[in-house]
């Protein structure tokens, strides 16, 4: 009998010219339901899913019912909708894959390219908070913002986005105002846009576009953190009238996001919702971040992050330099295809002192060779503490021969699952 793994992994993963279609094409169907929801909408190059966690977290310790939408899941597709940190049952996605199968089929019939995999996931998430009631959505995009699947939505309370970067860019533009004129695709007429102050011409992209849709920009500056510092459990920074604020997760990336966040929160008690102080500074303080400098295993210390593209590289290398800077390191690294993997492979070899496993991960179609990735990195050193090995086997090796380091697994998010399960074994 057919699981509903087995039909999602067997479901079209492809992309197509940029276009809205299909999602207009279920909504319609079911009335525009949407327009009837309360959004917070997630967009940014990284920490977007960070943001997502944060701003649930906080809804939550307030009281709401928050529907929760993220992409990409670590271990199982459920991870991606849930509801206050409950996850939809394989029940509930089997009920809502049956319900929309012929719709589908129809569609596909009629139109020259099938109705996508995150298609079908964001029409499945939305219908699911809708059915359930929610108080809200946050709702992260995929790719992009303009065409992306779940910017079918027509008027967030506060679009937020949390950093423009180079990723993606054979879709989305080779310069940062392209990437940005992209990622602002979710800014919708009289509503919110809460933003990180970045580069002229990218922090333009943003007050251009406010302006055309009589949209409120909240471009947060960089001297709004005030009597920053850090120890090994918290972050603690002050933000305008709220002092001492306490932080879980890990590098300085984390203050800005906690500051959209924040500044976000500000935004829907000026509509009239409440969210206490008290809610900002427990979900900040509690919220929970898989993937994301988590550690997943205390001896061996083996730490995970997902870091994928150029900017995720610099942020996890200065997060290392503040918690690891002393320690003795080794990185088993596994990299997408699609990435700008031979920039990522030179700052990562920048630590002079680390060993490196090189691994394609577990499906070798999507995954950089580990020869390539091997060979690329002779190119910057000259001493033999670089290592190419299968997933499984790099795994198993620092577990047995790595108890003197901080072993850290980075390069995608893909690998989790498989990671955990190796170290469980």
């Amino acid at each position: 009998m057919e699981d509903v793994k087995t039909y999602l992994d067997n479901f079209f993963k492809g992309t197509k010219d940029p276009s809205l279609d299909a999602m207009k094409y279920f909504m319609n169907i079911y009335n525009n339901f949407q327009n009837k929801m309360k959004f917070i909408h997630i967009a940014g190059t990284n920490g977007k899913g960070s943001c997502v966690q944060m701003i649930s977290n906080i809804l939550s310790q307030q009281g709401y019912k928050v529907g929760k939408f993220i992409s990409p899941h670590l271990i199982k597709y459920n991870e991606r909708i849930s509801i206050n940190g409950k996850e939809i049952t394989d029940g509930e996605m089997w009920g809502l894959i049956n319900e929309l199968r012929p719709k589908i089929d129809l569609y596909n019939n009629t139109n020259k390219v099938n109705v996508t995999l995150f298609e079908l996931e964001t029409t499945m998430a939305l219908l699911y908070f809708y059915r359930n009631n929610v108080d809200f959505v946050v709702l992260e995009t995929g790719l992009g913002g303009l065409y992306d699947c779940t910017n079918i939505i027509s008027k967030p309370l506060v679009s937020l986005i949390s950093s423009i970067g180079y990723d993606h860019m054979h879709i989305l533009g080779k310069t940062l105002p392209e990437i940005a004129y992209q990622k602002a695709g979710i800014i919708k007429k009289n509503s919110n846009t809460v933003f990180f102050e970045q580069e002229k011409e990218v922090n333009q992209v943003f007050i251009d576009k406010c302006q055309e849709m009589s949209n409120k920009l909240h471009l947060i500056k960089q001297d709004k953190i005030q009597n920053y510092r850090y120890d090994d459990k918290y972050q603690y920074f002050d933000y305008e009238n709220l002092k001492q604020i306490e932080i879980i997760l890990k590098g300085k990336s984390q203050v800005r996001n906690a500051i959209l966040c924040i500044e976000s929160m500000k935004i829907l008690n000026e509509l009239g919702y409440v969210v206490s102080e008290k809610s900002i500074r427990e979900g900040l303080k509690t919220v929970v971040h898989k993937g994301r400098m988590e550690i997943l295993n205390e001896s061996p210390l083996i730490v995970f992050d997902g870091a994928h593209n150029v900017p995720a590289i610099q942020n996890i290398q200065s997060m290392i330099n503040m918690y690891y800077n002393n320690s003795k390191k080794l990185y088993v690294v596994s990299i997408l295809k699609t990435k700008d993997y031979k920039k990522m492979i030179q700052l990562l070899l920048r630590d002079k002192e680390a060993e490196f496993i090189f691994t394609s991960g577990n499906d070798q179609k999507r995954y950089v060779s580990s020869d390539e990735l091997y060979d690329l990195a002779l190119l910057y050193r000259d001493n033999q503490i670089l290592h190419k090995k299968d997933l499984n086997e790099a795994i198993k090796y620092i577990i047995q021969n790595s108890k003197d380091k901080v072993n850290f697994v980075i390069g995608s998010f893909y690998i989790y699952g498989d990671v955990v399960k190796i170290i469980n074994k």
